[in-house]
Order: C-alpha cells, then structure tokens, then sequence
C-alpha cells in the first residue's frame, strides 16, 4: 500500500444518497466540507499544532460525482511560511464498476497556525522530494504575492473599469435586474457544526454559502445551476456555538454561460442579536453555470444595474473575472500535451495555409470581451471551455505595408518584445513561410522557454484588404527539445494588420495561450501587471520610429 508523503493526509468516501443533490450528484456544499477537513489534517500534519482556515481560493470543478462513486482527496502543504502554509488540494472520483478515475476539482486553500499561549511560531520548512514538489513550492510564494495583493490589484481594476465605457452597460433588450435574485437565510450554530477547537467548523460554513449562492443563481436561470469555480472563501473572523450566522446571497453579474452570485455572513451573538449588531465573518464569489431539462448548457440574461450598489458589484465582477484569468494560470502546473504538428516539406501548402486559417478563424469568433482600455491599445479576452485567448488592439500611425514588413520579420522582434531573447531563421521555407527559433526569459525561477514556429506571412490581394502573420508551433526533428530550456508552444497566435488610410493602421495581435506560455501572460490578465500594455506600447513605438526605407 502507497504511503502518505509527510505533510500529504488523503481521505476516501463513498458517496451516499445523504451527500447528493436532486439530480443525484454530490452536493459541492458537502464536498467543500470533506476538503476543508481534508486541509485542515494536512496543515496539522505539518505544524503539529492546531490549525485554522484563513481562505480557500481558486477551486476549480471539472467533474460531478454520483451516488455510488468514491471520492479520494489528497491534500498536501506545499510551502510554509512563518507562521501560515500553502495547501494543494486534489480530487479524484472512482466509478466502482468500471474503475476509471476522473479528476474531479482542484483548490488552494491556506491555513494559520495557532499558537499555544504566548508562544512564538515558525513553522519548519516543507520537505521536497520531487521535482513535481519544488515546482509547487515555488508556484505557492506566485500564489502567495497574488493573494496578498489581491486588494490592492481589485481597487486598481475598479479604478480602471469607471474610466472606460463598458459596453455591456448599453441597453439591449432581454436585460434584467438582479433584485429578484437576492436570497436571505439564517442558521443557528450548534455542537455538530463545531470543529475540534470549538469554533464554527468551516467546511459547514462553505456549506451553507454554496447552497444560498444556488438559490440565488437558480432564480436568475430557472434551470440547474452548477458550481464551476470559487473565487475565494475568505474568513475574516471566528464563529462559535451559540452564535445566529446570517448569509446575504445575490447575483453580481453574468457572462455568458457563467453567473458570478456575492454570498456576505455576519455573525451575532445573544448580545449582538438584540441590538443587530453582527461581525462580518465572511465573503465569497461564486461562478455557476446551468443545464436545461435536456442538459443543454443556458445562456444567461445580461444584467440591468439600477442602483449604486448594483453598480458597484456589476463592476467588481468584471474585475474579479479579470483577476481570476491571470491567477487560473498561476494556480496551476499543468502538464501540457503537444499538438503542435510534425514538419512536413512535402505538405508545406497545407502546413501554411491551416496555420493562417487557424488565425482568421480564432479573430473571427463571437463572444470576445474588453479587459483593458488605455489610450491607442485595447485588451480582450476569450473563454472556450479550458481555452483563453488574447486579443491586443493597437492603432499605429504608419503605413500597413511598413507595419506588416517590420512584424512579419521576427528577427526583429526582441527588439521591441522583451518576451523574445533571441530569434532567427533556421529554415526559410519560402518568401511566405519560415521556421524560427526562440529563447525566452526565465520566468517564475523556472529554466528559460524556448520555441521552434512556423510565422506564414500573407499580403492581401487587393487594397484594403488585411495583412497577415500566422505563428505556430511545429516539431522539427533537427532541433531536439535542450535540457537548458522547457520546449513550449504556441498553439495559434499572430498578427492581422487593417489600414486605416494611407499612415495609419490597426494591428490585431492575437494568442490562444497554451499552458507553456502562460506564466508570460497570467500577471497582466489578472490586473497585477501590465506587461502586455507595455509591450504593445514598446511595438507601437518601435513601429512608428522606423524609416520608410523597405
């Protein structure tokens, strides 16, 4: 039998028709209590002490389960700081006639140690016994900064979202408000909602949070709502038995497919509960989509604010989207599967002409939306399921022809992109296509990346009509992945370059960003860096400093 690592606790339930919903899966609320105390053993593990929830963040569903399955969660301190620890969290459903195992969430949580009387703690390092184990344990100090700067970064995007229209604000019709969607509840803690030190357990409060927030999203959609993601839990104070814990629950905003629901807890004692006095003890968002009767996904109305307040939370769920993009690929160490193509010179043609298409097919779909606005360049976004793509907009006062001469020649690209250390030509196919290598900076302490991609350049056939740059990953036998570098890829990126008139144009930079590439792009998605901002300034700069002499 597999022993546990140190620091690693694992936990097994089968699942009963007591733990399920109507539709006979596994209740998020009853599973985000099975994580909690899952965590909580692990920190204890570690420290050797008691331990307390202090958030949970970034719990990703990939998965239901149903009655009669089994759930494993596997929990495991990845870093310890002075006196709080990191702690992963996998979960994994077995179907128990076929045995196959789905992954069925993810999470994040961190937990404080308590110390005994006056006593001092610092909690000894975590032991790393893999190379899996210290890739984790530098990602948690990423994760760290990000949670620490989550304030800061959400006032900052707040900040921004006043100071651009948002289009989604224009009237269309089918929008509505959010006032139906507001549900109350209260609960009175007794001894079985206690955890061992005596306070308010936790995972019982997340409970009760993601069944409000259910409600709440169900009102909206009239359909089944189910929990994709929790942005964060994050506890602010102690409850104990005896207090009356009062949850506020309402719909934020919607995007799409996806319903953001706030969920708000006081707490009150005897004392507090006569003079409706209460500690806030709680917050939380939570992302849900919803199934129809035939278990087609719904598209959610868009949502009217009329009140201030409406407003407000209207705004900050488009910030805390915009946060939740940037840290979903900090949050993670995915293994990334290949799909680059093998290079072919016999099937050139086709090679090239799906590399341009990719990119006309990836610019041409709906459903993109503006993250960024700042003076000549514009950010946007796209969701398809586990895909994110990036769209940079810049206008640039120089000639089309001069911007697509000087973006379709990589060489010069690490002249202007400082995600490029060095770029040159290793195979020149054709005036059209050629294969360039790539290094790029070291990122996250991790080894420096490199690329092997095939850039096909197309002018247009007719005036006024758009230039083209398609990149993208191809595997060439004659460069061999370097144990210096992590061989990445580029799943589908490139330039389309339109004229505006005879000295301006609009470039369209678009990514379909793979796992590889991700760490380059995660900080400017969730607002706490504008890397991307200060690379289409530096390409805007770079273009119009050129001479027209090409």
């Amino acid at each position: 039998m597999e022993r546990p690592e140190p620091a690693e606790v694992s936990m097994s339930q089968a699942i009963q028709p007591a733990h399920a919903n109507l539709r006979g899966e596994l209740s998020a609320g009853q599973l985000l209590k099975w994580i909690d105390a899952t965590a909580c053993l692990a920190a204890e593990k570690h420290a050797g002490i008691s331990c307390v929830t202090a958030s949970v963040d970034d719990i990703q569903f990939e998965e239901t389960a149903r009655v009669g399955q089994v759930i494993t969660i596997k929990a495991k301190v990845t870093r310890a700081f002075s006196t709080s620890m990191e702690i992963s969290i996998k979960v994994i459903v077995q179907d128990m006639l076929t045995g196959i195992e789905k992954l069925v969430s993810v999470a994040f949580s961190t937990f404080v140690a308590k110390p005994v009387g006056k006593e001092k703690i610092h909690l000894k390092p975590v032991t790393l016994l893999t190379e899996q184990d210290h890739v984790e344990h530098n990602l948690a100090s990423e994760r760290r900064k990000v949670r620490l700067h989550h304030e800061d970064t959400f006032k900052n995007l707040m900040k921004e979202n006043s100071e651009f229209d948002d289009p989604i604000c224009d009237e269309e019709e089918g929008m509505v408000s959010t006032g139906g969607t507001a549900v109350q509840s209260i609960e009175l803690v007794l001894p079985p909602h206690a955890n061992h030190h005596g306070n308010t357990f936790g995972g019982q409060i997340m409970a009760w949070m993601e069944s409000l927030a259910t409600i709440s999203a169900s009102r909206l959609c009239r359909a089944h709502p189910l929990l994709k993601s929790v942005d964060m839990f994050k506890f602010r104070g102690p409850s104990a038995v005896g207090d009356r814990l009062v949850f506020n629950a309402i719909v934020n905003n919607t995007f799409q497919t996806c319903v953001e629901v706030g969920v708000r807890v006081e707490a009150f004692d005897c004392q507090e509960w006569s003079k409706g006095q209460g500690r806030h003890i709680n917050s939380a968002f939570l992302i849900y989509n919803a199934v129809n009767d035939k278990e087609e996904m719904v598209t959610f109305p868009r949502i009217k604010p009329i009140s201030k307040d409406d407003f407000r939370r209207y705004r900050g769920a488009i910030a805390r989207k915009r946060i939740r993009l940037g840290r979903k690929y900090v949050t993670s160490h995915k293994e990334e599967v290949p799909v680059c193509v093998q290079w072919d010179i016999s099937n050139q043609v086709s090679l090239s002409n799906a590399n341009v298409e990719a990119l006309k097919n990836l610019a041409a779909k709906s459903g993109w939306e503006v993250t960024s606005a700042v003076e000549k360049i514009k950010i946007y976004t796209l969701e398809e399921h586990d895909l994110l793509s990036v769209w940079v907009e810049k206008h640039v006062e120089r000639p089309a022809h001069l911007t697509y001469h000087l973006l379709s020649d990589f060489t010069k690209r690490p002249l202007w992109d400082p995600h490029f250390v060095s770029c040159e030509v290793i195979n020149w196919v054709s005036e059209g296509d050629q294969i360039y290598y790539i290094t790029c900076p070291i990122v996250n302490g991790d080894k420096p990346k490199d690329l092997v991609v095939l850039v096909s350049r197309r002018r247009p056939l007719k005036d006024g009509s758009t230039y083209t740059v398609a990149v993208k990953s191809v595997l060439l036998p004659s460069v061999p992945p370097c144990p210096h570098y992590i061989r990445s890829e580029i799943i589908c990126a490139g330039f389309l370059i339109r004229a505006i008139d005879s000295s301006s144009c609009t470039v369209s930079y678009f990514n379909q960003i793979s796992a590889s590439i991700s760490p380059y792009f995660a900080g400017n998605l969730g607002g706490w860096s504008k890397s991307i901002e200060e690379t289409a300034a530096s390409c805007i700069k770079f273009i119009e400093n050129a001479t027209d002499e090409h």
